[in-house]
């Protein structure tokens, strides 16, 4: 394997370069390798270009990129002292390297991290805490408009929004199983009041408690809930990371209770909601579907009983082949209380995303004895089914700023036009009046009044990624016009304002 002789050369040529190299160790597989080892001497990215061309000079039928460098723990423990990692991958001519080279420059500028700050969407504080991402104006209309998007388009399937806390009694997780399952990762919280609670690290166990409120007929079901709220995961430290991996998740899920007979119409029902969302999002192309079942040999893993697992998993499947989703099985990937539908996307980076789940679930509903009255009178449990389409808000912006490189549609863009006068002297008041009118058509709305040069105004309006650039000039002011320039494009159009009203209100509807 052409990254296990990559890692071979790092090996040799480190021990070269550096003296008294101890506690060394590599590894590789198809996509990568890497070198550990323990060294008193300084190594940064800034030897990489020394070390790749020794690499040449060992053996010149082999091009190796060297990716990264961190600090680990040895063998992967935090009580062992730290060692040095250096990450590469190996290819067989210099043409590949050149690509690949090529890709990680265009990942590098798709990074969410850097659009974000460039675009003013979120930052985070030291003094908030790391993995606590903080929305700004801007950021917070693309978190809102995405969430007022799927509670559109949950409704249409019949879901009904909720609200829950955030704070619970530990008992709610010790019923549903998710204490025993999330134990490292709970936040809990105690007050000097004597208080001890846990923020919840998932929203299905409330909702069960929203069904159990009050007494329930067959007539009434299927009941469905959807909710958007923080959960709270007590990560690794070290493996928080922009908005891909945070302590505070914004989860957007529901939950579907209804009859054993109304299982298969609830899942294609979830099915047809993701296919719609995703569609308008411009990301139903490219997916593929896993099924994904218990670990058969390591039945402790999960709650429930195999007799329930069996008949969910047939369910599932049978949802699978009627709807021609090709799903692959994947065993072990299934949940803690049942098996589920995964939608894999591939985004322009060739990497697999998985957001939109359907898990059908026969054990919370019997943890929490919920229960409703059937035709004969006589009390049946629920069955639970599971449903995220857009999944974490925090991952969702991130796949979104990455796949369109910041470039959001005009109904999500945090503004939507931007005034630019021509000379502030003339023009001033009339473009005050456009951004008024706007406002109230519903239309968000800037004017840029600042003091710098109208052109340098208009490279600034590019670099924000403004949908649309009006430009205000005489012309436009003595005849009640617009001028605008529409992102990415280098023509100038001119109409009536009324015109233009009309025809931005048709593109802020178009998904």
């Amino acid at each position: 394997m052409l990254n296990e002789k990559g890692s071979i050369l790092l090996e040799k040529i480190i021990k070269e370069k550096y003296k008294n190299v101890s506690l060394d160790n590599r590894k590789y597989n198809e996509d990568e390798f890497y070198y550990e080892f323990k060294v008193n001497d300084q190594v940064s990215e800034h030897d990489f270009e020394e070390l790749e061309r020794m690499i040449r000079q060992q053996d010149n039928s082999i091009f190796v990129k060297l990716l990264k460098i961190s600090g680990v723990y040895l063998d992967g423990d935090s009580n062992k002292e730290m060692i040095t990692r250096i990450v590469g991958k190996a290819f067989n001519s210099e043409e590949e390297l050149n690509k690949y080279i090529e890709l990680i420059d265009d990942v590098k500028s798709r990074d969410h991290r850097k659009i974000g700050q460039e675009l003013d969407l979120f930052c985070f504080s030291d003094y908030v805490g790391a993995g606590l991402p903080l929305y700004t104006p801007r950021g917070t209309i693309v978190k809102d408009e995405l969430q007022k998007e799927i509670e559109r388009v949950c409704r249409k399937y019949g879901f009904q929004k909720v609200s829950c806390p955030s704070l619970s009694d530990i008992s709610l997780f010790e019923t549903s199983g998710h204490a025993k399952k999330f134990n490292d990762e709970l936040f809990r919280v105690s007050s000097p009041k004597g208080h001890e609670f846990v923020l919840k690290p998932v929203q299905c166990p409330h909702h069960t408690q929203l069904f159990a409120s009050k007494l329930r007929s067959y007539k009434d079901l299927p009941i469905r809930y959807m909710e958007s709220d923080k959960q709270y995961r007590a990560e690794h430290q070290g493996a928080v990371s922009g908005l891909s991996r945070v302590y505070a998740i914004t989860i957007e899920d529901g939950h579907s209770f209804c009859r054993i007979d109304q299982v298969k119409d609830e899942i294609i029902n979830m099915v047809k909601l993701i296919k719609e969302f995703y569609s308008n999002m411009g990301l139903y192309d490219a997916f593929w579907v896993s099924l994904s079942v218990r670990d058969y040999s390591h039945p402790e893993k999960y709650i429930g009983s195999n007799e329930d697992w069996d008949l969910c998993e047939s369910m599932l499947e049978e949802v699978c082949n009627e709807l021609n989703l090709n799903a692959k099985k994947c065993e072990g990937e299934a949940a803690l209380y049942g098996p589920k539908i995964d939608f894999m996307f591939k985004d322009d980076l060739g990497r697999e995303i998985q957001i939109p789940t359907v898990q059908v679930d026969f054990a919370t509903p019997k943890r929490f004895e919920l229960s409703y009255i059937d035709e004969h009178g006589e009390k049946q449990t629920p069955v639970m089914v599971h449903r995220a389409v857009l999944g974490s808000y925090e991952r969702f912006i991130m796949l979104i700023l990455e796949q369109f490189r910041g470039v959001l549609p005009v109904w999500l863009s945090p503004v939507q036009v931007n005034i630019i006068p021509v000379n502030m002297k003339y023009h001033d008041e009339y473009c005050n009046k456009l951004k008024e009118i706007l406002l109230e058509e519903g239309i968000r709305v800037e004017y840029d009044n600042s003091d710098e040069s109208m052109n340098k105004k208009i490279r600034q309006s590019h670099s924000m990624k403004n949908p649309y650039t009006l430009i205000i000039g005489d012309r436009e002011r003595d005849n009640n016009l617009i001028s605008y320039k529409k992102y990415g494009c280098l023509e100038t159009i001119s109409m009536s304002l009324d015109e233009f009203i009309k025809f931005i209100k048709e593109e802020i509807k178009k998904r």
